[in-house]
């Protein structure tokens, strides 16, 4: 936790509500994005027991497996969930706008113009929390290397068509989540946290309605005693009034509510089992529609609470470089849909040590990626770099003309006297960048005292011997510098997996990231 969060939180304990950690909102909002309410069911990591989905805030549908234990209901449950998400992703595999990029031949060296496919948006999906990432990402381990009826050996147990695209779709989208910056799945909880700070502890920010009941409380009640009320208030059976966001249920629920239910829809399937009548019949409807009353209505406040989340929002103004970033995203989901068109086998249990270690590599990039252009978007995330040492902020008070006279002809390298009461961690000599310039300006400290910093312009003023008009800030203009490069700098170069050492799962031996796809390995 940064300075910044720390100093935010103790505010929000004062003001009772939650206190602003951004000015713009850091993650792109699709117009349509599909909200997911999961739940597992208690006892066995992994196990569906319901969810509340839909794109359409007032029509949800529930999803619910009457029998978590039961193999065939939980591959019924699996079907209809891949039918919805399935045809949620479909139309926006199919538009798709033409790319051109330049590639270049390894061996001549010859560049090329070649055209790609680029979907022209990507389906979001919004969960509570990052709990629901771990249970969609334990759902699509569990169903992706599913063999099928089509399969030519299906095994004892084949699981319908979908439910193995299902799997590999959520594999995707769960480790997608994992990329800092990443926008295709989003954990409410964490997206709320990233714009707004409470006076609760982390753990408690991952209940959604506790969380919400920092933003905007009624006169006279501070965000601590909704947020408490929230999560104490129960009705006569100890049931509570608003349940927690899941994917765990409330035990009192389990135990008063859900598992008789449960019962008496197991008694009602036996006894149509045994004797079929129109009284069995109406046995079983009643039953089925008091088990999805009640899994309804454990659900159902999380989805109104993860819908006000996204008004809260919306009310932000997006960020400058979230148009990079969702492109990022939608390249991600491009070339997802091509993989699986060209029959590539499913994402393995686990990576070979150059993919694991290619994926590290890109999530440092990414992260130090979004660290940058976050400070650049927004004055508070810069306040953070600033409160830490990493940058400072000041007012020009005079601009000096010094040259560089070691080479042919004079290079100009002005210094600027800067006022400030920042206090950056360096010292005479270290480079630092501008960042609020017209172009990327390198320069260095020349000498900080208290109230005022002097910095040596480097570069970006021109190939003349004077500085171009409009490259340097003229006195009383505020300028920004941090320590920190503003461009990401690629990693080193990795080997292909033949050419990895043995040491690391590469040859003689041939590696195991085979997935081995049994179709039985979760569930047996």
């Amino acid at each position: 936790m940064s300075l910044l969060d720390t100093l935010a939180r103790m505010e929000a304990v004062r003001s009772g509500h939650a206190e602003p950690l951004a000015t713009v909102r850091h993650r792109h909002l699709s117009e349509r994005p599909m909200v997911l309410v999961p739940l597992a069911a208690a006892g066995e990591a992994g196990a569906p027991l319901a969810v509340l989905l839909g794109t359409d805030r007032e029509h949800p549908r529930l999803l619910l497996v009457p029998q978590p234990l039961n193999r065939d209901q939980r591959f019924a449950f699996l079907a209809d969930f891949a039918a919805e998400l399935l045809a949620h992703l479909g139309p926006y595999a199919d538009e798709v706008e033409l790319v051109e990029r330049t590639e270049k031949d390894p061996e001549t060296g010859e560049k090329t113009q070649s055209f790609r496919e680029l979907c022209a948006d990507a389906p979001q999906l919004i969960v509570p929390n990052s709990g629901a990432v771990q249970h969609l990402a334990l759902l699509g381990r569990s169903t992706r290397f599913r063999r099928t009826a089509s399969d030519p050996d299906p095994g004892p147990y084949p699981a319908p068509t979908q439910v193995p695209l299902l799997g590999r779709w959520l594999t995707h989208y769960t480790e997608r989540a994992q990329v800092p910056g990443s926008s295709l799945l989003l954990p409410l909880t964490q997206l709320l946290a990233r714009h707004w700070a409470t006076g609760q502890s982390m753990l408690e920010d991952q209940h959604l309605g506790a969380r919400l009941a920092w933003h905007h409380p009624p006169a006279g009640v501070s965000g601590a005693e909704l947020a408490e009320r929230v999560e104490t208030e129960r009705d006569a059976r100890g049931v509570p009034l608003h349940p927690p966001a899941g994917p765990a249920t409330d035990p009192v629920f389990d135990a008063k509510v859900l598992a008789p239910a449960i019962a008496r829809h197991d008694k009602a399937l036996a006894a149509l089992a045994h004797r079929d009548g129109p009284e069995s019949q109406l046995a079983v409807k009643r039953a089925a529609e008091e088990l999805h009353a009640a899994l309804l209505g454990a659900t159902l406040p999380t989805w109104r609470d993860v819908w006000h989340g996204l008004d809260l929002l919306r009310e932000l103004p997006p960020a400058a470089h979230l148009t990079e970033r969702w492109e990022s995203d939608r390249w991600s989901f491009t070339n997802h849909r091509d993989r699986l068109a060209a029959g590539e086998p499913p994402q393995p249990k686990q990576d070979d040590a150059v993919t694991a270690a290619r994926k590290l590599a890109q999530r440092e990039r990414e992260q130090a990626k979004v660290d940058v252009q976050e400070a650049l978007d927004d004055p508070l995330a810069m306040a953070g770099h600033r409160l830490s040492g990493e940058a400072f902020s000041g007012e020009v008070v005079e601009v000096v003309p010094e040259y560089d006279t070691t080479g042919r002809s004079p290079k100009p390298r002005p210094l600027l006297v800067l006022r400030t009461e920042d206090r950056p961690h360096a010292d005479p000599g270290r480079e630092v960048h501008r960042a609020n310039g017209p172009n990327a300006q390198k320069a260095e400290i020349v000498s900080a005292a208290p109230g005022s910093i002097t910095v040596r312009v480097l570069n970006g003023m021109g190939r003349k011997k004077e500085p171009e008009p409009g490259t340097l800030p003229e006195p009383g203009e505020r300028v920004t510098f941090t320590l920190f490069e503003l461009t990401v700098r690629q990693s080193a170069p990795l080997p292909e997996p033949e050419d990895t050492p043995w040491t690391h799962g590469g040859p003689p031996g041939g590696g195991s990231t085979d997935p081995s796809p049994t179709g039985t390995e979760e569930w047996e």
